[in-house]
Formats: structure tokens, C-alpha cells, sequence
């Protein structure tokens, strides 16, 4: 029963501490959403051509 007691006063507490937590707003959310595509998005293409180099590179030395 004390593991009871235990897991609903967590959750209690869970939900107070829920209350008091300022949620972004819909315009912020998707604001990040789109900054955090386009990062990937930059990143993706780099990393890309990155690997493109030194293969390129790999398969000079090796030839």
C-alpha cells in the first residue's frame, strides 16, 4: 500500500508542477520547428558532400 500512496502522491505532484510550466505558444512551436528543418536540412547536405570529398579523396590514394 506505501508503494501506492508513493506513486499517486508523484503523480499529484507531477500535476501541480505541470500547472506552473509556460507552454510555448502555437506561433513559437512552429517557428522552432521550421529553424530546427532547415539546420538538419544544412547539416544533411554538408555532412553530405563531406563524404562525397573524402571518398573521392579515399579512392585517389587507393587507385
Amino acid at each position: 500500500m506505501e508503494k501506492l500512496d508513493k506513486a499517486k502522491e508523484f503523480f499529484n505532484e507531477s500535476k501541480q508542477e505541470l500547472k506552473k510550466v509556460t507552454w510555448p505558444t502555437k506561433q513559437q512551436t512552429v517557428t522552432s520547428t521550421w529553424v530546427v528543418l532547415a539546420v538538419t536540412f544544412v547539416l544533411a547536405i554538408f555532412l553530405g558532400l563531406v563524404d562525397l570529398v573524402f571518398s573521392k579523396l579515399v579512392g585517389l590514394i587507393l587507385k
